[in-house]
């Protein structure tokens, strides 16, 4: 399984006193935006391709009614995938560029 040995023998002794293997919760600072939050920017986000984070982060307030960060935005979005990403920019080839080139490939393949 690709695990050291002390990593299994500690899930289980877990196991047996909590009847769990789930992390136990953590110091650190609460989020401020809940799980149904998250979802909502995800879906937002999903049907509005263009919506820019800085813009969704001025409508939704957070758990205190406090207006969030783009960061706060930015971390639920990259934690399911969803990231920014600018089209592809290249060379426009017009027709008679494309028949130059099959002609140039053509001559160059033999």
């Amino acid at each position: 399984m690709s695990v050291n040995r002390t990593t299994i023998f500690r899930l289980r002794q877990r196991l047996h006193k909590t009847n769990t293997v789930s992390d136990r919760p953590r110091s650190g600072r609460p989020g401020c935006t809940t799980q149904r939050q998250d979802r909502n920017l995800d879906r937002n986000h999903m049907n509005n391709r263009f919506l820019s984070v800085s813009a969704s982060s001025r409508q939704t307030k957070g758990i205190n009614n406090q207006l969030i960060s783009a960061n706060t935005v930015r971390r639920p979005l990259s934690t399911s995938g969803i990231c920014a990403r600018r089209p592809y920019i290249g060379p426009i080839l017009t027709q008679r560029h494309r028949h130059q080139r099959t002609l140039w490939a053509q001559e160059h393949a033999a």
